[in-house]
């Protein structure tokens, strides 16, 4: 496993350290003729689980009405769909803050994405498709092999977003993304902080996908949701794949201690 240097770890350690939101957000523009709510909460959602914006982090809401040229209802509304997705904290006459990562809500949020997406594979492969379905899919599996090629792991992981909500969307249950999505906050936090510490199975990850595709291709629900398991893995394997890196157990530690302490200082 890769350790980070002292340099990059400070990089990430600290919640108040570094870029402002408006910095962190300076990429994003937002559609005035489309409903703000969801862009904000879109926008906010992607910069806390890239851990961008990172545990223990004060959201405050003039600075990201000043960043995203909204005004404050929108901005209130996008942080309450955030906190109902447990990644901030909204605390009377305090302020909002990016909640730390809990190793027991990532179990929770594993299950609850195993559980729910096994089914909606074996939905998606006793289905009908049409070819244009199907070869959407295989070039969402070529788009991923390029990326891994390039070391791209942003654009793998907005690939991986796609194909898996295209599994949603094939079973005809495309709300019952949403409901994972709003689950995985600490999952796809984790996963950013494996990539950082170089715990990486790209190939691997590709193998899977096609095995899942090429089951709902055939028409093989089993087959599928074998495949999907596989892919996500137990619980158990969760657990002890964590277990074997206890330098990101200890990070993620950092990251939450430097949560609770930065907290702690604003309400003094």
């Amino acid at each position: 496993m890769a350790i980070l240097g002292a340099a990059d770890r400070s990089q990430l350690a600290f919640p108040d350290s570094g870029e402002t939101l408006a910095e962190v957000l300076s990429g994003v523009e937002l559609d005035q003729q489309q409903g703000l709510v969801g862009q904000i909460y879109s926008a906010l959602w992607d910069a806390i689980v890239s851990v961008r914006i990172k545990p223990g982090r004060i959201i405050s809401e003039s600075e990201l009405g000043e960043a995203f040229k909204a005004s404050k209802t929108p901005v209130r509304e996008a942080l309450i769909r955030l906190e109902n997705a447990g990644l901030v904290e909204i605390i009377p006459k305090s302020g909002t803050y990016v909640t730390p990562i809990r190793i027991e809500r990532y179990i929770e949020s594993c299950f609850v994405r195993l559980q729910l997406e096994s089914g909606a594979v074996r939905r998606a492969a006793q289905r009908n498709h049409d070819v244009a379905r199907l070869v959407q899919l295989e070039a969402i599996l070529q788009r991923q092999i390029a990326a891994v090629e390039a070391d791209d792991y942003e654009r793998f992981f907005n690939l991986d977003q796609s194909l898996h909500e295209s599994f949603f969307e094939m079973a005809g249950i495309s709300g019952v993304w949403d409901v994972v999505k709003r689950s995985q906050g600490d999952v796809n936090r984790i996963r950013h902080l494996k990539r950082i510490y170089n715990i990486k199975r790209g190939p691997l990850v590709i193998a899977q996908h096609k095995a899942i595709v090429a089951a709902i291709r055939a028409g093989e629900p089993d087959a599928a949701e074998a495949a999907l398991r596989d892919h996500l893995g137990s619980l158990e394997r969760e657990i002890d794949e964590l277990a074997a890196h206890p330098d990101l157990l200890a990070f993620i530690e950092t990251l939450n201690t430097s949560h609770a302490r930065f907290r702690g200082a604003r309400r003094s």
